[in-house]
């Protein structure tokens, strides 16, 4: 992801976090974190957490819930991942929170050797004790059962979506990744889902209810508040909470939307939200999706493409995201470096054209501080 350093930040507490390595090298669990936790006090107890697990849609409609709650009145703080704008994002804080959370917990993190993705679950914990938040939606990371926030006992449990995505870790079908999902859910919990076909696994699981009140981050984020407030909100909500990188556009002319879409279910959303044009394509795809059929499905609404390589090391090298494209755009072109990518991209979409940068969260986190 784009560096702090190179968004002109100075702070040796971003650094760090980012050197840190996001996956674990002795495999999943929740040894470190809760050595971790126990270390800070068991920060996660001092506030409510809804649970929020699903393969897209999870950010959205995390921020949602925490803004529902904090329009009934409550202190209310989201945990999202990844980000795109910043590291503030994860902790719904700006720079300065995000470096003094991280500043406080690192050397306990150092002591048992947490990831990064530990560091800043921990970090978002101790800074939302520390603020006073009453309750808070925490996003999972990757699946549930061994995701580093499953260590809060949350009353309500949201499941977006369950689609085929990091099937090696969980499992290569959609009934396996949602048990390892809803294994999150402790006894007597509500569960909210987006999809009424894991009603039954979810009480297998322990839930004493679950509601489905329909697909959209919308809607899941208004059943879990009113789930949690035991009565229904004082308003409808009409929107869910804006993100960085959904949906998000850029600039009119050319147009140009930036989109996560980090998965063939990621696409299938997309596209139909997209305006009738013919785009150009920027995209970088990380190696473990489903790279083939995401292409082949961008290639729909786009007929020229630009090959790239977000930051993140499991991104596919951009020759080789070029080499695989070929048979699905009329043009295509690699440029490794993810700004030049861009300014390429803009290049070919000439300024009466349309530019769609998508397949990769952290690609539009590289972006974030292009003009």
């Amino acid at each position: 992801m784009q560096s702090a350093t190179r968004r002109g930040l100075t702070s040796n507490a971003l650094d760090w976090i980012e050197a840190l390595s996001p996956w674990p090298k002795d495999g999943f669990g929740l040894e470190r974190i809760s050595a971790l936790l126990d270390r800070l006090g068991n920060p996660q107890r001092a506030f409510t957490s809804i649970h929020v697990v699903g393969t897209n849609g999870k950010s959205t409609t995390a921020r949602t819930i925490a803004r529902l709650l904090a329009d009934e009145g409550l202190s209310a703080a989201s945990y999202l991942s990844p980000h795109v704008a910043g590291w503030h994002e994860r902790l719904d804080t700006d720079d300065g929170g995000a470096e003094r959370a991280l500043a406080r917990i690192r050397p306990d993190a150092e002591a048992v050797g947490a990831t990064q993705f530990e560091a800043v679950t921990a970090a978002a914990f101790a800074d939302f004790a520390e603020r006073g938040v009453q309750v808070a939606s925490v996003e999972a990371g990757l699946g549930g059962r061994h995701d580093a926030t499953n260590v809060v006992d949350a009353p309500v449990v949201v499941l977006t979506n369950v689609a085929l995505d990091h099937t090696d870790v969980l499992g290569e079908t959609r009934e396996l990744i949602a048990v390892e999902k809803l294994a999150v859910v402790r006894p007597g919990a509500i569960v909210v889902t987006g999809e009424p076909e894991w009603a039954d696994l979810a009480r297998v699981q322990g839930a004493a209810r679950v509601d489905h009140p329909g697909r959209t981050a919308l809607a899941l984020a208004g059943a879990a508040a009113e789930a949690y407030l035991a009565r229904p909100l004082a308003a409808i909500p009409q929107h869910a909470a804006p993100l960085p990188g959904r949906l998000e556009r850029r600039s009119e002319r050319p147009l140009e939307i930036h989109d996560g879409a980090h998965n063939l279910a990621g696409v299938g959303w997309l596209l139909p939200r997209l305006p009738d044009r013919t785009f150009t394509l920027v995209a970088s795809i990380l190696a473990d999706k489903d790279a083939d059929s995401m292409l082949r499905a961008l290639a729909q609404r786009a007929d020229t493409l630009v090959a790239t390589q977000s930051s993140n090391p499991r991104a596919i090298p951009a020759g080789e995201l070029a080499a695989a494209a070929r048979p699905y755009f009329a043009l295509v072109e690699s440029v490794a470096d993810p700004s030049a990518a861009r300014r390429r991209g803009l290049e070919l979409a000439g300024p009466a054209g349309a530019l769609l940068v998508a397949g990769s969260l952290y690609l539009l986190a590289d972006l974030a501080g292009d003009e």
